[in-house]
């Protein structure tokens, strides 16, 4: 069943009337394994119980609008933020527009007035270092108080640790712009993603005989420049592809860019969605000599991804995908 997207109060109680949910709140960037243990928790009370199974989330980011100067480069676009969510299992999401004004409401406030009395709250999971309300007064102890007073169950959910690194969307954050991007995967629980439009590129691909797809990305974080294993997702296939991610230093050029080489794909696309998943680094992006010096690398960067897909496929260890549609 899709997930159904409402972005208002009195639009969710239109929707649902009076029906008791199960939930859970947040930025919910990246939907990484942290949060994907909360949300499962989600639906396994809601499906236990009969309610409803839920998230409330921000656009824009919080820090956006409250310190716009420390706002981090997001992991996910929104767009993929709500389709994790309906993989996972949820039936609804609340989109809130994060302004001024929502960032005045104090925790019990935030608390009576939208998740009680507007979605029917009867269970909420969260982590322990949830925080809500006016200037993040409200803790998970201030919250266990209002389930008292309100009549909701709170259940904090301990945080996921992969390799000794607590999962976070700082890390995974950090991660990706440093180009390791096989630890992000390992705390994605899946490849990170870039989405965005296929552009018209300038032709230099198909003058070192490996044409490419230039994609426009939507996304505010992209990985340190360099040459990745990648698939790439066009036309509602998946392939598998190699990645340039950079300013093309050998054609002296100036715009960051990111330009795929598809394996076993001939077609020519100027436009159409497009999402490139990093499953690892190769190497620093170089200035050449010139075409036929790039040309020989390039060659050997394909050898390396076509060897890192078939040590892939004999692990059979695929991480869990979400979010790919």
């Amino acid at each position: 069943m899709p997930l159904a997207v409402l972005h208002s109060p009195p639009e969710w109680k239109a929707r649902f009337c009076a029906r008791q949910t199960a939930l859970s709140v947040g930025n919910f960037d990246g939907i990484h394994l942290g949060h994907q243990k909360i949300l499962r928790g989600v639906v396994e009370r809601a499906r236990a119980t009969g309610a409803l199974a839920a998230a409330v989330t921000f656009d824009p980011h919080p820090l956006k609008i409250l310190r716009p100067a420390d706002a981090p480069p997001l992991v996910a676009t929104l767009a993929q933020r709500l389709a994790g969510l309906e993989e996972i299992g949820l039936d609804a999401a609340l989109v809130l527009r994060f302004d001024l004004e929502l960032s005045r409401l104090a925790p019990e406030q935030f608390v009576r007035d939208i998740l009680v009395e507007a979605l029917g709250l009867r269970t909420i999971l969260v982590g322990a270092n949830f925080r809500f309300g006016h200037r993040q007064a409200g803790d998970v102890n201030l919250l266990g108080e209002l389930g008292s007073r309100f009549g909701f169950a709170v259940e904090i959910v301990p945080r996921v640790a992969v390799r000794g690194v607590v999962v976070s969307s700082t890390a995974i954050r950090q991660a990706v712009q440093d180009g390791r991007v096989e630890r992000a995967a390992r705390l994605l629980g899946r490849p990170f993603v870039v989405s965005g439009e296929v552009r018209p590129g300038t032709g230099r691909g198909s003058q070192v005989v490996f044409p490419t797809l230039n994609l426009g990305a939507e996304q505010e974080l992209l990985p340190r420049t360099g040459v990745y294993v990648t698939e790439t997702r066009v036309g509602g296939r998946l392939y598998r592809s190699a990645t340039n991610v950079g300013v093309r230093p050998t054609f002296d050029g100036r715009g960051l860019t990111v330009e795929c080489h598809l394996f076993d794909f001939a077609e020519k696309l100027t436009a159409g969605p497009m999402e490139v998943h990093f499953w690892k680094r190769l190497r620093e992006e170089s200035k050449f000599s010139g075409p036929e010096a790039l040309r020989a690398q390039i060659a050997k960067d394909l050898a390396r991804a076509r060897r890192f897909f078939q040590r892939l496929d004999r692990s059979q260890a695929r991480p869990e995908k979400i979010g790919r549609g």
